[in-house]
């Protein structure tokens, strides 16, 4: 590993990871689509493969990294036991940039929401459609603005490197996002509609629990801890020798659950006290939202502001980790400085991203519509259908066959216990890929 990266403390570690898990995926995506498969059925089938699936592949990731302390590329070729072509495994590390190219777009539409609390909330549901629409389609360069300053923050930390860019930015952020949505949470037990939130979220009523229902909330357990793109494996590479993974990874799956569960509980409370939704949709943190806290006046204003802030720092705490492993790709393999990785990788997906831009606005789509999907679309739909499931496939199989058992053992038996660890190893072997591949097939069916 080059050495200007250095390492994580412990703390630093379970943040930065958490930070790399946590994102736009809990407290949008999440509260949204339990909203629309209607609440504690699917929590219920998204815990449960959180615990079974994700938290596995997560643990698996993370036994990769630590073990090879390098780039992706290099740490499935050293670590494949002599079997060629692995390292080619690798070259998913670069699914982050694909996943920035929009993703980055999405939090400058957050950052857009910010500045919005100054100049005014919409106050009806007909308004926030129109204030969305009107960045969404029709100001592409405001978009790219705002774009753009999302690529320069995550390019300025992670010139810092590990320790002075990555760590210093997630010890600050992620305290930060757990006391906005904890004082959150604390404001919306408030209200008479937060017991009705509780019930709508853990109450399973299995006559909701549809077949696509289920899809979706093992999808989303899977893919919101960031798997399969080298972010959590990059940032395993940076691990202290000692670190106990098992443990971190346990903590990081716990967090990133937590963070969900909260941001669920805290919009529902919002949405019934003030007659709203809770199937919505996308909107229902663009449109919905933003017209019940101008209901609440000034202190509308300043929980819009705090709630929109809590976004913009998992989004952004997210982004960095899906920059970091091209970076460090750049620098271990092809000798880079730090400087020259971070720009051209930023570069990268930040033109990409320009156009991303221009393939949802009018008067631009249909140079990059491609039949019916947008690039934003085609980009979006790649990453979910086959870059992110082909990645998981990828660490199941090589963790689980390729990798020598001994080596496995060496870095989980002694924390896990020799029970836990058959079912940890059975599950990598034999439950995580078939349930990826079971993903991959009906993502590709939509």
């Amino acid at each position: 590993m080059n050495a200007q990266i250095g390492k994580f403390s412990r703390l630093g570690f379970v943040l930065s990871a958490t930070g790399a898990a946590v994102g736009l995926g809990n407290i949008w995506k999440f509260p949204y689509i339990t909203g629309v498969y209607g609440g504690g059925a699917f929590v219920m089938v998204y815990l449960v493969t959180i615990l079974l699936i994700g938290a596995s592949l997560l643990i698996a990731e993370m036994v990769i990294g630590k073990r090879g302390q390098q780039d992706c590329v290099s740490n499935f070729e050293t670590l494949s036991n002599g079997k060629r072509g692995w390292k080619y495994a690798g070259f998913t590390l670069f699914t982050g940039l694909v996943i920035m190219t929009f993703y980055s777009v999405v939090i400058g539409w957050i950052f857009y929401y910010i500045y919005l609390t100054f100049i005014g909330l919409p106050t009806t549901i007909d308004d926030a459609k129109n204030v969305f629409d009107q960045v969404y389609a029709h100001a592409p360069f405001l978009q790219i603005f705002f774009h753009l300053l999302s690529v320069l923050f995550v390019g300025v930390v992670l010139l810092g490197g590990i320790k002075k860019g990555i760590e210093k930015t997630n010890l600050i952020l992620i305290p930060f996002l757990l006391f906005i949505l904890l004082g959150l949470l604390m404001y919306a037990m408030e209200f008479d509609s937060f017991e009705k939130a509780v019930h709508f979220m853990f109450a399973p009523d299995f006559s909701k629990l549809s077949s696509e229902a289920i899809i979706r909330a093992v999808g989303h357990s899977f893919f919101t801890l960031s798997i399969g793109i080298g972010s959590i494996m990059t940032y395993a590479a940076a691990l202290p020798k000692r670190a106990e993974i098992y443990k971190a990874g346990l903590m990081v799956a716990f967090m990133d659950t937590f963070i969900a569960l909260i941001a669920g509980l805290v919009i529902f409370s919002f949405l019934f006290q003030f007659g709203g939704e809770p199937a919505k949709g996308p909107g229902l943190v663009f449109i919905s939202l933003p017209v019940i806290f101008a209901k609440l006046g000034m202190a509308g204003t300043v929980i819009a502001f705090v709630f929109f802030l809590a976004m913009a720092f998992a989004g952004l705490t997210s982004a960095i980790s899906l920059v970091e492993p091209s970076v460090m790709y750049l620098e271990d393999r092809l000798t880079w400085s730090r400087k020259k990785a971070v720009f051209w990788s930023s570069f990268v997906y930040f033109v990409v991203g320009v156009l991303v831009v221009f393939s949802i606005s009018d008067g631009y789509k249909d140079l990059l519509t491609f039949g019916t999907k947008s690039l934003f679309d085609v980009l979006e739909f790649s990453v979910d259908s086959f870059l992110m499931p082909l990645g998981g496939i990828l660490i199941a199989i090589f963790v689980g066959y390729v990798m020598k058992r001994d080596i496995v053992e060496g870095e989980l038996l002694g924390h896990m216990g020799n029970s836990v660890f058959k079912i940890w190893y059975f599950s990598i072997r034999f439950i995580a890929p078939i349930a990826v591949l079971f993903l991959a097939y009906n993502a590709m069916k939509v």
